[in-house]
This record gives structure tokens, sequence and C-alpha cells, in this order.
């Protein structure tokens, strides 16, 4: 009796469980990506002397393991995101603790008395705007940040949220302006280290016994230009 034929599709099936297996150990590497970063701002952050000097750390490590995904994963999609294109600049944003206070150190060595006096002027109408919404994420403002140029006079200080947001259709985030209830798909690496960095300075200033919820961009750095909050 000759002996049975091998079945043709048994190397098929057999490459597919090999890579299933494979993928789903890539996958788990991939979430520790992840844990591995909090736990390295946790301790960056741990010696911080302030919790401004912790915002501008998680924000730096944030966007070195931000490029590092960029050069290392390919196929990476083209962003449309340039200087000067500013629809994303009308979104409320929040900002975890020490962030508002390293923007106002920044601010206060970089903006002349007038532009500052001008700049505390736009920050309260903004604070009053977002203050009198009863759901402040759908509040189409732009930010009294935005120069005449359109570009950010504070960009090397940006919050967390600035920094996370990525866009492949400069059309599509105008349409935010619009319509609050539309969306922008995020580069989903670069989104989600920012949202640990974010996390990651809640924590900090937990330990710390200091106050960890986010607030509005505008209210929180004109506490932070008051000197209300000296050690945030």
């Amino acid at each position: 009796m000759p002996d049975p034929q091998p079945d043709p599709l048994t190397p098929v099936l057999d490459d597919i469980a090999d890579l299933g297996a494979l993928t789903r150990s890539l996958s788990g590497r991939y979430e520790a990506i992840f844990r591995g970063f909090r736990a390295a701002l946790a301790r960056r952050l741990d010696q911080a002397e302030t919790m401004a000097d912790a915002a501008l750390q998680a924000m730096e490590m944030a966007e070195a393991t931000a490029a590092a995904f960029r050069s290392a994963f390919p196929n990476q999609p083209a962003l449309a995101c340039t200087g000067g294109c500013a629809a994303c600049c009308h979104l409320f944003v929040a900002v975890p603790p020490g962030v508002a206070r390293a923007m106002a150190a920044h601010i206060a060595a970089t903006h002349p008395p007038a532009a500052r006096d001008r700049l505390i002027a736009d920050l309260r109408a903004a604070a009053a705007a977002a203050a009198s919404m009863a759901d402040p994420a759908r509040l189409r403002r732009r930010c009294p940040l935005l120069g005449a140029d359109d570009r950010c006079t504070v960009y090397d200080v940006r919050p967390p949220a600035c920094r996370a947001f990525t866009s492949t259709s400069a059309a599509r985030c105008r349409q935010l302006l619009d319509d609050p209830s539309r969306d922008v798909p995020q580069n989903a690496g670069q989104y989600r280290l920012f949202i640990e960095a974010t996390a990651a300075l809640q924590d900090a200033a937990r330990h710390r016994a200091l106050p960890a919820e986010q607030q509005g961009l505008a209210a929180a750095l004109l506490a932070a230009l008051d000197n209300a909050d000296p050690d945030g």
C-alpha cells in the first residue's frame, strides 16, 4: 500500500502557527517598552528637585523615546504637522503638574514685560471661556501662546498634550474647528508615550503630597505666572 501523500497545506498551516506565536511574543515585548518607559520615568522624576524640573525631564524623555520609535519602526506615516499649521492650537489643552511652572519660567526669560502683560490678559479671557463651558474639551479657541505667525511662542516647553498630537491630514484637523465630534487618528506609539509621561507626572506630584489633577492650560499658566504654586 503506497504511503499517503503529505498534505500540501501543512507547511502553510505550520507557518501560520509559527508566525502567530511570534506575533504574540512581539506584542508582549511592545507592551514591555511602555512598562519600562514608565519605570524609567518614575526613577528620574523621583530625583527631580521641583515638579517643573520633573516636567521638563518627562517631556525630554518622551521626545527621545518617540524619536526612537519613528526611526526604528518601518512604514511610519508621513505627518502633515508643520510650523504655522495651527488648527490643533484651537483645542482645549489640559496640563499635568509641573508643566505650567516650567512654561512660566520660560515666558519670564523670553517675553518682555509688554508681551507678558498681553499674554496674561489673553490667558484670563481663555480661562474664563473654558470655565463657562460644561465640557471644556469642546471649546474651540485660539491658544493665547500662538504668535502672529501662527507658531507657538513657547514651543520648547509646550505641554505633553501638544507634543502627543499628530496628524496625517491638515484638512482633517481643520474640520475639528467646526465639528468637535470629529477626531484625528494619532500615531499610537507617540501618543501613548506622552500619556505615560502625563500619568508619571501625576504620580510624582502625589508622592510629594501636591495636587495631582490636570488643569486647563490657561488657568494653570495664570496661576504659575502669579507664582501661586512655587513648588509646582
